[in-house]
C-alpha cells in the first residue's frame, strides 16, 4: 500500500463521498485514485511494425461510495486516438475484482475485461481475447506503484506460454 496523507473517502468523485471505501478498494485506490499524464508505448507489432505511442491524460476516482474505480481518459498519437473508461469493482463472493472497459479507438467497444487481483505489489487483470481466430491470454499489469508514479504493462501469451510485452504506459501525476 501507498501512504497518503488524506483519507481515501475525500478522494471520491461522486456524491456519495461520505461512505468509506471497502478494504480491497482502499488498496486499489491508494494504488490509481488521481489525476495522471500517461505515455503509451506500443512494441513493433502486427498493427504497429515500427512501434507506436500516444500521449494523454487520465483520471481515476473512488464512487459509488467507495464501491467502484472509474477511470476516464483521452490520448493521441502515432497510434492514433484513444478515449477510455475503465471501471473496477470488488466481488466479495469471487474475492477477486471485477473490470469492465470502453475503448473508444479503432473500433473496439464496450466488455467485461476478465478479472483481477493482486500479486503483491502488482494489481494483474488477466482476460482473453481473439488473436488470430483463437483465443488468448492476456494480461495487463499495474508495476512500480508509487504515490506520484505507476506503469501498466499490457501483454500477450507467447505460443511457450511466455507473456511478451506489446504496449508500456508510464504514468505520472498531475
Amino acid at each position: 500500500s501507498i501512504p497518503f496523507s488524506s483519507p481515501i473517502c475525500a478522494q471520491q468523485t461522486g456524491s456519495n463521498s461520505e461512505h468509506t471505501a471497502a478494504p480491497e478498494m482502499e488498496k486499489l485506490a491508494h494504488a490509481l485514485v488521481g489525476d495522471w499524464n500517461n505515455v503509451e508505448t506500443m512494441k513493433p507489432s502486427e498493427r504497429f511494425p515500427h512501434g507506436a505511442e500516444r500521449r494523454g491524460i487520465s483520471h481515476c476516482g473512488l464512487d459509488t461510495g467507495g464501491t467502484t474505480l472509474v477511470c476516464q481518459g483521452t490520448s493521441d498519437g502515432s497510434a492514433g486516438k484513444l478515449d477510455h473508461l475503465i471501471v473496477i469493482w470488488w466481488d466479495k463472493d469471487a474475492k477477486l475484482y471485477g473490470f469492465f472497459v470502453c475503448f473508444k479507438d479503432w473500433g473496439s467497444g464496450c466488455e467485461v475485461r476478465g478479472t483481477a487481483h493482486w500479486e503483491g505489489d502488482i494489481f494483474v487483470n488477466d482476460y482473453t481475447e481473439n488473436v488470430n481466430g483463437k483465443p488468448t491470454k492476456m494480461r495487463d499489469s499495474f508495476v512500480d506503484i508509487a504515490a506520484n508514479s505507476h506503469a501498466l504493462i499490457a501483454a500477450v501469451e507467447t505460443t511457450d506460454g511466455k507473456m511478451k510485452t506489446l504496449i508500456t504506459t508510464e504514468s505520472t501525476r498531475r
